[in-house]
Order: structure tokens, then C-alpha cells, then sequence
């Protein structure tokens, strides 16, 4: 009876033993599960940038776990408006540099936390089967031109260079009466393709996202300001480690290589 109890012993030793050891690794595994707390980051961007973004931020998940990123794309002036109304964001990507240096002024985005990002050219757009044949911004005078789209010069960055692009060409006046304002860059480009205007002023990245459209001409670059698109971290931010890692992440190798694929270029290029 003694011997068959220190066998069983040996075997109850061997038993908690294992437990206690799985015990510990399922432990250490809940740590690992909570040391990693999620984190969520807003971003308002440029409408333009919507299909770079969406790209960059699934390559950017895929080492990242923890951290889910939210877009509210849109145009750059509407953005910076809801920015300055206390909305909760934490960086912003505008497509001109006026909304970024308006927010600083302010102190909403500090002087260091901000860098030109890209640039990049603006173009008029047709649909893909029209025939008409325009080469300059004197061509949309032509009588079979009845509207041209443009995003809102007072919000949309890329209607502020098309009214410039018009304006250095002598003829807003007269093409004045043919506007369509559209809400931002990407509704022009809708617009275009949906037949409801014969031409529109759009980014180049945006021409090339549709083959409902073709570009008709790219605009004289000496016509209108140089488009850069700034990125800017709001200091109130409330994560602000985390999006200093992904507002780093957006300049590096990796992400500026998918911005390119979109058309873009990095400053300098």
C-alpha cells in the first residue's frame, strides 16, 4: 500500500507540474494579448488621396495590429473647417499648404510636426469616348463645351488652381458661365465620367484612377501655384505616439513607393 501511494504521488507531482507549467504559458499569453492595447488614429485627408491611403493603411495593418486607422476624406478647405470646430482628428493631409499653415497659426498643428509630403500636376479630363478635341484652356470656349466641372475654389484646393489655370489664360470671364462647382476633386472626376459635363479640372493621380476618363491636356505648370499636399499632426491628439510612428511611416520608402504607383511625386522629383 506504501509503494502504490509514492507512485501515486510521483504521478500527482507530475500532474500539477504540467498544469502549473500551461497555467503560466496561458498567463504569459494573456499579458502578450493586453500589453497590446488597440489603438484607433483619424486621419482627414485630401480627397484625392482616397486610393493611396487605403492601400498604405492595409500594408500599414498588416505590422501593426493594434492600430486601426479611420479616413474622412473630403476637400481640404471643408476639412480644415471641421478641424478648427474641435473635431477629433489627429493628423491631416491637405492638397494645398494654405490649410495646414491656417491651423498652425492657430497652434492646433505645432510648427515641427509638419512636412511637404507630395506634389503633383493638374490636368483637364473627357470622357473616355468623347471625340472633342481640347488642348488648351482657350478650347473650352468652344461651343460644344457646355460645362466644365471644378472643384469649389474657396474649399477645394484643385478649383482654386483651375480658376488660377483659367484666370493666367484670359479666360475665366467668359468660361465663368460654364462652371460646375463640385463639392471635391473626386466629384469632378464623377462628373466626367458620368457624361454630365464635357471636361473637368482634376489632379493628374485622380485622371488616372478611372478609364472611364482621359486626360485632354495637362494644365502649364506656370499657370497655377505648385501643388503640394503637407501633412500636419494635430497636438491635441490623444495618441500621440502612435500617430507620430504613422505620420513617420507615411514619408518612408515603402509608402512613398504606393503613392507613385497613384501618379504622385515626392517633393524635389
Amino acid at each position: 500500500m506504501g509503494v502504490f501511494s509514492k507512485k501515486n504521488m510521483k504521478y500527482v507531482v507530475l500532474f500539477f507540474t504540467i498544469f502549473l507549467l500551461l497555467l503560466g504559458c496561458g498567463n504569459q499569453q494573456a499579458e502578450k494579448q493586453t500589453d497590446g492595447k488597440e489603438i484607433e488614429i483619424t486621419v482627414s485627408a485630401a480627397a484625392s488621396l482616397t486610393d493611396a491611403l487605403q492601400e498604405i493603411k492595409d500594408n500599414y495593418r498588416a505590422e501593426n495590429s493594434n492600430v486601426t486607422i479611420y479616413f474622412n476624406f473630403g476637400g481640404s478647405g471643408a476639412l480644415q473647417q471641421q478641424i478648427e470646430r474641435g473635431a477629433p482628428v489627429d493628423l491631416f493631409i491637405s492638397a494645398s499648404k494654405s490649410y495646414i499653415e491656417a491651423l498652425a497659426q492657430q497652434g492646433i498643428i505645432a510648427e515641427d510636426e509638419q512636412t511637404t509630403l507630395l506634389t503633383n500636376e493638374l490636368t483637364v479630363i473627357t470622357a473616355a469616348d468623347d471625340k472633342t478635341t481640347i488642348q488648351d484652356v482657350n478650347d473650352l470656349l468652344r461651343t460644344e463645351v457646355s460645362n466644365v466641372a471644378i472643384g469649389i475654389p474657396e474649399t477645394v484646393p484643385a478649383g482654386k488652381y483651375a480658376k488660377e489655370a483659367l484666370q493666367h489664360g484670359n479666360v475665366w470671364e467668359d468660361v465663368e458661365s460654364k462652371i460646375i462647382q463640385a463639392k471635391d476633386v473626386r466629384q469632378v472626376l464623377q462628373y466626367v465620367e458620368t457624361k454630365n459635363v464635357e471636361a473637368g479640372f482634376v489632379y493628374k493621380t485622380d485622371a488616372l484612377s478611372s478609364d472611364k476618363v482621359r486626360i485632354a491636356f495637362t494644365v502649364d505648370p506656370s499657370f497655377y501655384t505648385p501643388i503640394e499636399y503637407p501633412v500636419g499632426v494635430i497636438h491635441s491628439s490623444a495618441n500621440k505616439q502612435e500617430v507620430m510612428e504613422f505620420y513617420t511611416y507615411l514619408q518612408s520608402e515603402e509608402a512613398m513607393s504606393i503613392f507613385k504607383k497613384y501618379g504622385f511625386s515626392a517633393p524635389g522629383e
